[in-house]
């Protein structure tokens, strides 16, 4: 029951990102990565208070797991914005897509996390599919293969010449551990059971300003 439901919402939202960008897929990354930034922004936060509400430790790495996906994709959101250079209403379809999805998810993961991490695990499988594409558009010559953003490079470590194709690479390659962290979750396992440190931090101080 959870994983058709699962791939019923997913089914859904795909439904809709094709009939709003069919192929423009640099508008549609803009839109569909900040909705991808929500997710684990709610389940580390929601994870964070249940160990704060339980007063026990063991939680750290996982709590850290899931901010980083949601770090994540919020760079792949910035990356993105500077290539595609979304108007007025695509950014007011941002707004309006962030604030609905985060409301709806919430109550999700509230009612059944287990499921809500499985729609999140076949969201990803469906974003690997559309960089995928993307990819191919970009490499055949239908898209331009413009320079990828400094911010990419600098976040990647990426040669300084590399181009989108070396971009969409990378990020394919996020939405797809994504795509594995989140299965694990909805199987009832946990990302690590090391204990709660400092060890196992991402580096990713550097981007906090950003």
């Amino acid at each position: 029951m959870r994983d058709k439901t699962a791939k019923s919402m997913t089914k859904f939202f795909r439904f809709i990102a094709d009939t709003f960008f069919a192929k423009r897929y640099g508008h549609r990354a803009v839109v569909l990565e900040t909705v991808a930034g929500v997710p684990g922004m709610v389940a580390g936060m929601l994870l964070h208070f249940k160990s704060l509400r339980k007063m026990k430790t063991g939680y750290g790495a996982d709590i850290r797991e899931l901010l980083a996906e949601a770090e994540n994709e919020r760079m792949h959101l910035m990356f993105f914005i500077e290539i595609a250079n979304p108007n007025w209403f695509e950014r007011w379809l941002v707004l309006i897509a962030q604030f609905t999805f985060s409301i709806f998810y919430l109550v999700m993961y509230l009612a059944d996390n287990r499921t809500a991490h499985r729609m999140i695990a076949y969201f990803e499988e469906e974003a690997v599919l559309s960089y995928t594409e993307y990819l191919e558009l970009v490499e055949s010559g239908a898209m331009e293969n413009v320079p990828a953003p400094q911010l990419a490079i600098d976040y990647y470590g990426m040669n300084a010449n590399a181009k989108l194709a070396d971009l969409i690479k990378h990020v394919r390659a996020d939405e797809q551990h994504h795509s594995e962290v989140n299965h694990r979750y909805a199987d009832g396992g946990s990302q690590t059971t090391q204990p709660d440190g400092n060890e196992n931090i991402d580096k990713t101080d550097k981007w906090s300003e950003i």
